[in-house]
């Protein structure tokens, strides 16, 4: 069925939330846990399990929250709504969690993150599948998660550069970390509403994705229906025998676990084992900028071999490479730069990868069920992704915790050590569990297309069906 192609201007609207969802994830897998099991005083175990226990929090969230967006609509179809809901919840959590008063006490780092995720699951997880549904073409859903990636990408370095202006300012200033963390905090709080109003502004859901025009009550008595355990279960059960499904879920799920651990470890790398402190703002520029740059490459790549051999082949190389950055010579941080430029292959390339591949598992879904589960399916992406950085921070601070090793203070070389192992161990295992669960991936072009005509064929069946007069 034909289409109108979405305009680059208005692609580019849409994907503009993707600026502050990446600024706000930066800094929360990478400068929070460390400011408050340093400076906030809470310890690596107690943070690591406050992030553990926070991030599994959305085992409840992400798979409610994506059931009930699949059912309920408003005049703005099944996304839009809940991405504007979710502005307020995100700026006061994000000024609570980055911006704190006094001494916060854990409980006071927990109640607020919870809240954060909520926030953060209600406005990722609809912005992924407003996405999914705003073409059926097997490239265009590449092109338009590409530039959702492509721009939450550049939110990265974007907000990077915060900490590194300041850090160039004020290097030996005390309380940096805190500023560095507060004034990224702003960026998050003053560029979202601004990027939603503009999303939502000027770019529509397709048509037929406005079907519920159902007073507010019934949505709101709908939505309770919807969180009945029995319901959540039964929206559930038939993903066991969906296997492109498992393959895709689990592979993000390693993909969680590496990037989290690479972020969680990286300060720690930069001052300890590299021994080049002053570069770490630059280091993180280098990372995330090179991470940009490889998005177009491994699209063209998906274009001529496949999504899910572009995959195999971005972690193929993650697992041969990842390996040579525990041989880096300390003190020397040209050397460190040109390694971390082919590192940046796990910023974001395989993520604008596994999007694309889970709108193709949507189609698989629909010609098996006839349901149209795109929330659902995203909720499980965005749910792996979380409790993949959960394990990693938790399993990462304790075991850091456990060989002795002192964020703060002096370390022994055994303790270096053993973060320098953690560092390229964690991502080589988990980019090799992601070859073997993508090799043999069911879901092609052909094959896509063939599931695109069979889905077609239905609706002008459908349309055709209701067209007849009533005898």
């Amino acid at each position: 069925m034909s289409q109108d192609r979405l305009s680059t201007p208005r692609l580019i609207a849409f994907a503009g939330p993707a600026i502050p969802i990446a600024a706000l994830g930066l800094p929360l897998a990478v400068f929070i846990p460390q400011l408050f099991a340093g400076p906030m005083g809470l310890g690596l175990s107690t943070v690591g399990t406050i992030f553990l226990i926070a991030r599994f929090w959305d085992v409840i969230t992400d798979p409610v929250m994506g059931a009930v967006s699949d059912q309920i609509s408003s005049k703005w179809g099944k996304r839009r709504h809940w991405i504007v809901a979710a502005v307020p919840i995100l700026v006061v959590s994000v000024f609570m969690v980055f911006i704190p008063q006094n001494s916060p006490s854990a409980w006071y780092l927990f109640g607020w993150l919870i809240l954060l995720y909520v926030g953060w699951t209600m406005l990722t997880l609809s912005h992924l599948s407003w996405g999914a549904e705003l073409d059926d073409d097997y490239d265009q859903r590449s092109r338009i998660q590409g530039f959702r990636e492509g721009f939450a990408i550049l939110g990265i370095p974007l907000v990077m550069m915060i900490p590194v202006a300041i850090e160039s300012f004020s290097p030996e200033s005390e309380g940096l970390l805190r500023t560095q963390v507060a004034a990224m905090g702003w960026f998050v709080i003053l560029l979202l509403p601004l990027a939603v109003f503009l999303a939502v502004r000027t770019v529509s859901e397709r048509d037929q994705f406005k079907k519920d025009k159902r007073p507010i009550g019934e949505q709101t008595n709908a939505i309770v229906r919807q969180l009945s355990f029995k319901r959540i279960k039964d929206a559930l059960v038939p993903l066991k025998s969906n296997n492109a499904l498992q393959r895709v879920v689990a592979s993000d799920f390693f993909s969680g676990i590496s990037g989290a651990s690479l972020g969680t470890l990286f300060l720690y790398e930069v001052r300890f084992v590299w021994e080049a402190e002053a570069w770490s703002g630059r280091f993180l520029l280098i990372y995330f900028f090179a991470g940009l740059a490889f998005v177009p490459i491994l699209l063209k790549l998906s274009y001529k071999i496949g999504k899910h051999r572009a995959l195999i082949t971005a972690a193929g190389f993650n697992v041969c490479f990842v390996p040579i950055v525990y041989f880096l010579p300390p003190g020397q941080p040209l050397i460190v730069a040109a390694a971390l430029v082919f590192l940046g292959v796990n910023v974001g390339s395989v993520t604008i990868l596994y999007r694309a591949i889970m709108a193709d598992v949507g189609d698989w879904d629909e010609v098996q069920t006839g349901k149209r589960r795109t929330g659902l399916f995203y909720s499980l992406l965005t749910f792996t992704q979380k409790t993949g950085g959960a394990i990693a921070v938790g399993s990462v601070f304790w075991t850091l915790d456990a060989i002795g090793f002192q964020p703060t203070g002096e370390n022994t070389p055994g303790a270096i050590q053993g973060l320098a192992l953690l560092f390229v161990g964690i991502p080589m295992v988990c980019n090799a569990m992601v070859v073997i669960l993508m090799w043999g991936f069911p879901i092609d072009l052909a094959k896509q297309q063939e599931l695109r005509r069979i889905i077609d064929e239905r609706k002008v069946e459908e349309w055709e069906s209701d067209q007849r007069p009533i005898l």
